[in-house]
């Protein structure tokens, strides 16, 4: 509330470092590899990992040291099943975009979607109310047209802490990134086919990417196995 408030008035220095920062921000390449795989034994899994850079991997080399690589391993690990993945996600998407990303190239049947997104919702400043408006339109279409049973929503990362922003483009952000989390949580909470996985780590230099805005590897680690432990304990 206090952020809303005082934004109106922090907006010519919001813009001035937005335009900066974009203007001197590292562009890193997605994380290399396969986008599909098969690990673990047993009954099939379908899982498919739908988002943004985030989920793609940016600020690591690799998609096993991505979110997906810890999220799988994590699965097949904790579960009597044989987990086959599909990754479709891209650099920039918002929720609006990967909804229509999807509906462009249609995956195959899945039984459990994992969503990362969020953050450049805040980016391009869509209100919580409409953010959670389009990813209920993103969950009813994985429920209708990919078969989905179950739609895993990450949160959105503590955007108050990336080393990249300056204050008060920090504070800001921040602030809006904690109401897009209230909200989705509030949403997610009045569906039985919709989780929204609470996940506790704390941003800093030496575990997010050289660029400042990314995760590196200890956070993937973190979120990829928060979600594998949530989906173990309460969808298996």
């Amino acid at each position: 509330m206090v952020a809303a408030a005082l934004k109106p008035l922090l907006m010519p220095v919001l813009v001035a470092q937005a335009v900066a920062l974009r203007r001197r921000a590292v562009t890193l390449p997605e994380a290399a590899g396969e986008r599909t795989g098969r690990l673990g034994a047993g009954p099939p899994l379908r899982l498919l990992i739908v988002g943004d850079s985030s989920a793609a991997g940016v600020g690591v080399a690799t998609q096993e040291q991505a979110f997906v690589g810890w999220l799988t391993r994590a699965l097949a690990q904790r579960l009597p099943r044989r987990i086959d993945w599909t990754l479709h996600a891209r650099s920039g998407s918002s929720t609006a975009v990967a909804l229509q990303r999807l509906r462009e190239s249609p995956p195959q049947p899945h039984e459990l979607a994992v969503v990362v997104l969020g953050v450049n919702d805040v980016i391009e400043q869509v209100r919580p109310r409409r953010a959670v408006a389009q990813r209920a339109e993103l969950a009813d279409w994985l429920r209708r047209e990919a078969g989905v049973r179950h739609v895993v929503f990450t949160p959105l990362p503590p955007m108050h802490q990336f080393p990249l922003l300056p204050q008060p483009l920090r504070w800001v952000a921040g602030a809006e990134a904690r109401a897009h989390n209230q909200a989705l949580a509030r949403w997610a909470a009045t569906r039985p086919d919709v989780h929204h996985v609470p996940i506790d780590v704390r941003l800093e230099p030496g575990n997010m990417a050289a660029d400042g805005f990314h995760p590196g590897e200890p956070v993937y680690r973190a979120c990829g196995e928060a979600v594998a432990a949530y989906v173990a304990e309460h969808l298996a």
